[in-house]
């Protein structure tokens, strides 16, 4: 374990932590020196040990400021231990969300926070408060959330007698995107430039005034981008008090707990909810960017449903994406971005990009075809992976081939101009006297859904 010096100033003025500072606020950078304006030196003896050694008088006025600074300098120098946060991540590895909170608020105090979404991470806060310690809670106030959200902010601060600390996004940067883009430009453009202004910035600001954040990342909620997630790590993108890189601590208490089991313990412990979870509603960001998911849907689909799945992330999170050296998005595992191949049933065929243009100018096939255009990263595309290749299997042999072409990579530009790509994965039926594919319009992707929109089109 290694050392560090950690030096305070007795002259430091104290720092507020009831609230974040924003972010012009100059905050002391913990181990500086603070070189005094005037330093006087005595040409007398220094007392080493309890002896009484002559020192010979020096040219005062040569002497330099900071050749000088340990004569006068009144901070008191802690040696501090550096936490392993690698290692400690394994000790917890198995431990509670309770055991894993109540060891983020002891080594942390009141310089953590927990971050709440208005979603189902409201059990954090109900595992603050079993602790029985003292807490803080954060939120990022988008001005874009559901009227739900809203309410269950006011509900959960009655509830637990607290206040929350809510972030805005700076209203100049708001002003200037919708007056120059309008309010939907992230359906034309993308999410991030939305995000970064409305979410990012802002938490970029609570977190300058904190040295740990709590979310409630789940490794279950994005198998693409969150499988990995530890229990415990440096932050990989974001600064703390202290700023500079591994400034922040990065606590997921509920990493290793699976969805349904989050949803338990809301219920035995009667915590308040959402509504929009009754709605079929999973996870929830904001109003524009959040719809209800479908029975067998991944909880994920649910947001920016018109974008590519390795762009789930809005930003908060991103330390858990990682680009590869051909520009595909992979969950970042380890420092590894090798994806094994899917839809691996023998009764798949899968394309070159020669045959899937050979396929696309046949105009009399013999038979009908239906094609996903996928990536072996995407989470969407690995969670259909089952019901493809059973499709497959069922329609072996009955007059429909039955394909796999990948889109992603060098062939996506060509998948969007020609196939229709918008997002994976893309399903495209090829008719038996039609050279035009029929895009698949539904996200209900189960065996009987997808052969009856067949039997309708074939």
């Amino acid at each position: 374990m290694a050392l560090a010096i950690n030096v305070s100033s007795s002259s430091s003025s104290a720092i507020s932590s009831s609230s974040f500072p924003s972010s012009d606020h100059k905050v002391p950078q913990i181990g500086s020196l603070r070189l005094l304006d005037r330093i006087n030196v005595s040409a007398a003896s220094l007392s080493l040990s309890g002896k009484r050694t002559s020192v010979k008088a020096l040219n005062v006025q040569s002497i330099t400021k900071e050749s000088m600074v340990a004569s006068e300098v009144t901070e008191k120098l802690d040696v501090v231990e550096v936490e392993d946060f690698e290692e400690l991540a394994k000790r917890l590895e198995n431990a509670s969300p309770l055991e894993i909170m109540d060891k983020a608020f002891e080594k942390f105090g009141n310089d953590i926070a927990i971050a709440f979404s208005g979603a189902e991470d409201v059990a954090l806060i109900e595992y603050a408060h079993l602790t029985g310690r003292p807490y803080r809670v954060f939120s990022l106030d988008t001005g874009r959330l559901n009227p739900e959200t809203y309410r269950l902010f006011d509900t959960v601060e009655k509830h637990y007698g607290i206040r929350i600390e809510y972030m805005f996004p700076d209203a100049v940067e708001v002003q200037a995107l919708v007056r120059n883009k309008g309010l939907f430009s992230f359906y034309e453009d993308g999410h991030q430039e939305c995000c970064r202004i409305r979410k990012v910035r802002p938490l970029r600001r609570a977190l300058k005034g904190l040295r740990a954040w709590i979310t409630g990342q789940r490794k279950d909620q994005s198998p693409g981008t969150r499988s990995e997630i530890p229990v415990v790590q440096v932050d990989p993108v974001f600064e703390g008090l202290d700023g500079g890189v591994g400034s922040l601590v990065k606590w997921n208490p509920v990493a290793n707990v699976e969805g349904n089991d989050v949803w338990n313990f809301l219920r035995t412990m009667d915590v308040p909810v959402n509504t929009l979870h009754a709605a079929g509603y999973v996870s929830i960001g904001c109003e524009p960017c959040t719809r209800a998911v479908l029975p067998g849907q991944h909880e994920r689909e649910g947001r920016w449903w018109w974008e590519d799945a390795k762009a789930k992330e809005c930003g908060l999170h991103k330390g858990n994406i990682k680009e590869n050296t051909n520009g595909n998005a992979t969950a970042n595992v380890n420092g590894t971005s090798t994806v094994a191949d899917i839809f691996n049933s023998e009764n798949v065929v899968n394309l070159s990009r020669q045959g899937i243009e050979n396929l696309m100018k046949l105009e009399n096939r013999k038979e009908a075809w239906i094609v996903v255009l996928y990536a072996p990263w995407c989470p969407f595309c690995q969670a259909m992976e089952a019901s493809f290749d059973e499709l497959a299997d069922k329609l072996g042999g009955n007059g429909v081939k039955v394909a796999k072409f990948r889109a992603d990579g060098d062939q996506k530009d060509f998948a969007k101009k020609e196939l229709q790509l918008g997002s994976f994965p893309t399903i495209l039926v090829f008719p038996k006297n039609s050279s035009r594919p029929i895009k698949y319009p539904s996200e209900k992707r189960d065996v009987d859904s997808l052969t009856s929109f067949l039997n309708l089109v074939r």
